[in-house]
């Protein structure tokens, strides 16, 4: 029995000091773990949030530029009739959306959502106003109705679309 003694006078204290050693190492890995991940984050976060702020200014600017007072100033041109005023607005939000069709990879599902029904919406006003028209019509009375049509939207959806976009941007200051 006494041979069974003295072993364990210098197991049991081995034991303890084993454990916690192991244990006090096993915390301090834990916390260079989640350090070294924090540090990744934030160099992440450096490299990420000046794209991502780039990606909300290209669909804020894409959003201003298919507004309809803006695109119609902007598409415009004197002797066109109806039917061509209406090809070249088309034209132009299409070939803005797939100017900014990357920016998706940026922003959230709900936010690019909003931006492409914002589009729709805009395509299908400036249809519906040259529908009814005649093809033949000047471009000055579609430029007209489209943006009346506009004006009478209360809550348009492009200004959904510039709400959600701001409240999205406002998450990264959080």
């Amino acid at each position: 029995m006494n041979y069974i003694e003295e072993i364990s006078k210098y197991l049991l204290p081995s034991l303890v000091v084993f454990a916690t050693a192991y244990l006090v190492m096993r915390e301090f890995l834990r916390r260079e773990e989640k350090k070294a991940k924090l540090e990744v984050l934030l160099h992440t976060n450096k490299e990420t949030i000046p794209i991502r702020l780039q990606a909300y200014e290209r669909l804020i600017l894409f959003l201003e530029r298919i507004h309809p007072e803006s695109i119609i100033i902007r598409e415009n041109e004197a002797g066109l009739n109806n039917k061509q005023l209406q090809q070249k607005l088309l034209t132009a939000i299409r070939t803005e959306f797939e100017h900014n069709l990357s920016q998706q990879i940026y922003v959230s599902p709900k936010l690019w959502m909003h931006i492409k029904n914002a589009k729709e919406s805009i395509i299908q006003l400036v249809n519906a106003e040259a529908m009814q028209l005649l093809a033949t019509d000047s471009s000055l009375s579609l430029s007209k109705a489209v943006i009346e049509s506009h004006m009478q939207q209360q809550n348009s959806v492009l200004e959904i679309a510039k709400t959600e976009l701001k409240e999205e941007i406002s998450l990264i200051w959080k």
